[in-house]
């Protein structure tokens, strides 16, 4: 051990290259044989990563933060944009320390992050117009139904499916079906712009930025020379066309959203700049930005057409590689760029579920559960729910669904019902939501599935896992890497733009299964009936806010 740390310290001491000068092999410049690491940034809903990686894709150092979300109003979440800058700077600078190597040692960094948080901020002064709205935030709720139910949009949707009906164009399938929902940046913008005065006098005279979460780290950590993002980040916002492969005029033109605001599309994987040398003490190449979904796909090697995945954290996400032709959804999936790289662009059809992680949370600040590694066990102390039926829709429902005004609901409870009883209702909710998404894929897609990949911190639960399988009457993988899957991609997509990985079949190398979970013959006969309860219960949930 003395003499690895002696031969790092000579490197470090010794070493005559330009931390940007890069060859072929992703070593900058210096001695041979030189060891270099990946910088990864994964800025989730209520954490934040920093962590480095070598070339056997193992963690060397890693660094996390508590991100502080903001309730000014009930069904309000915002986020400080300079307190997120600061902690996300803190937790680079830790992550290498704690990785025993120096900024120089790190040859590139890549950025992921949770979509549709977004800012807007003054181009000329940099000061943001307000807090980052997150996702979760349901300010836009009436804006959203209003909008869905307006003359205006029935029109669009009119008009498409007759194009559809003459063209068979997807675009126009997919657009006669459209609706506005609360997770996309469109109605909060919408918000903002009929809400908050000094922005609509700034935009009179084009001094107004709008970008998400990973366009505002690379304006701040490029000393505010940059305002770009990615396409598979720009993807998500729903301000993004994804047949014509561009910011959308017609959306943009519907909701009289000025198209100078938006920010710079760049691919995935490639040039974002390099850190104000300033600030760590060198410059760090950046590049690779992708969004956490994504990115967790890409770092699950979903490489091939059918390929899919599911990422249980705070929310849930299925994700579907559709290949290089963008997926028409008429059941709520969103047709997102996974990413692009040089001349190849992967599509992925997309469903997503809100609350997950945040319902187990719930759970535990109620006293149903002492401690979340325990909700396995607590449900599998009883044989069944006992009638109890839980439908989770703290931030509404959404695909297939689609429903931003339904709300959380727990049903069913008599003399005899138990914490047990409750813990496992919560479970069989997030196992039969899986299955409504999962069954939309299939039937929309017409792609032939593979096993499913897993990973998420809510995937540590064998009981759900196995549950899930047998809904699906699908294998699930889970991936050893699975706490980290979102940040693991972005390192991927980073490493592979400085030549650190070659290829992919390098990539697939490093990804490894924890624990398989294979579907049981008879489960699903046995709990059919009680999800056609479930659904009953879901339906006296929607609608419930007026």
């Amino acid at each position: 051990m003395e003499d690895k740390h002696r031969e790092s310290f000579i490197h470090k001491v010794l070493r005559m290259d330009s931390p940007t000068a890069d060859n072929e092999n992703g070593s900058s410049g210096g001695s041979e044989g030189v060891e270099k690491f990946v910088l990864a940034v994964d800025i989730g809903t209520t954490s934040l990563r920093s962590h480095i990686y070598n070339k056997q894709g193992n963690i060397k150092g890693a660094s996390s933060k508590r991100i502080q979300l903001l309730h000014p109003q009930p069904g309000w979440f915002e986020m400080d944009p300079d307190l997120l800058v600061k902690q996300v700077i803190d937790s680079i600078k830790e992550s290498i320390r704690a990785a025993g190597i120096s900024v120089h040692d790190v040859a590139c960094m890549g950025i992921t992050t949770q979509r549709n948080t977004f800012l807007t901020w003054d181009r000329t002064t940099g000061k943001p117009f307000h807090n980052f709205i997150t996702w979760q935030d349901l300010r836009s709720r009436n804006i959203v139904k209003s909008w869905n139910n307006s003359l205006r949009m029935k029109a669009l949707n009119n008009g498409s499916s007759i194009l559809h009906m003459f063209t068979r164009q997807k675009r126009f399938l997919s657009a006669s079906v459209l609706k506005f929902m609360s997770q996309q940046v469109t109605m909060r913008l919408i918000w903002v712009l009929e809400n908050v005065e000094e922005l609509r006098a700034k935009l009179a005279v084009n001094e107004v930025c709008l970008g998400c979460i990973e366009t505002w780290l690379l304006y701040k950590l490029t000393k505010e020379k940059l305002i770009v993002t990615d396409y598979s980040c720009a993807s998500g916002t729903g301000l993004f066309d994804p047949y014509q492969f561009e910011w959308s005029t017609i959306v943009c033109n519907l909701l009289n959203i000025p198209m100078e605001i938006l920010p710079e599309i760049r691919d995935t994987s490639g040039d974002f700049g390099t850190t104000d040398p300033a600030i760590f003490g060198a410059a760090i190449p950046i590049t690779a930005v992708v969004s956490d979904q994504t990115g967790a796909l890409f770092g699950e090697c979903c490489f091939e057409v059918g390929d899919i995945k599911c990422t249980m954290g705070t929310g849930t996400f299925l994700d579907l590689n559709c290949g290089d032709t963008p997926h028409a959804s008429i059941g709520g999936l969103y047709p997102i760029v996974g990413w692009k790289i040089g001349n190849e662009t992967t599509f992925v059809a997309e469903g997503s579920i809100t609350d997950t992680g945040s319902i187990i949370e719930w759970a535990k600040s109620l006293g149903f559960v002492d401690d979340v590694g325990d909700t396995a066990k607590i449900a599998e102390s009883v044989p069944d729910s006992d009638g109890v039926y839980f439908v989770g829709a703290f931030s509404g429902l959404q695909a297939p669904i689609n429903d931003d005004k339904a709300v959380t609901t727990l049903i069913g409870l008599k003399p005899t019902t138990t914490k047990a009883h409750i813990v496992r209702a919560l479970l069989e909710n997030l196992a039969f939501r899986v299955k409504l998404l999962y069954e939309t894929i299939l039937s929309e897609t017409k792609i032939p599935l593979s096993h499913i990949r897993a990973d998420g911190g809510v995937c540590n639960n064998d009981f759900l896992m196995q549950m899930i399988a047998d809904f699906t009457n699908q294998t699930i993988d889970r991936a050893k890497q699975r706490a980290n899957m979102t940040s693991l991609g972005a390192a991927f997509l980073a490493g592979l733009a400085k030549g650190i990985w070659k290829n992919k079949s390098e990539l697939r190398e490093i990804r490894e299964s924890e624990t398989v979970f294979t579907a049981e013959k008879d489960a699903w006969p046995a709990y059919k009936d009680r999800f056609v309860q479930w659904e009953k219960a879901v339906h006296r949930s929607r609608e419930w806010y007026s």
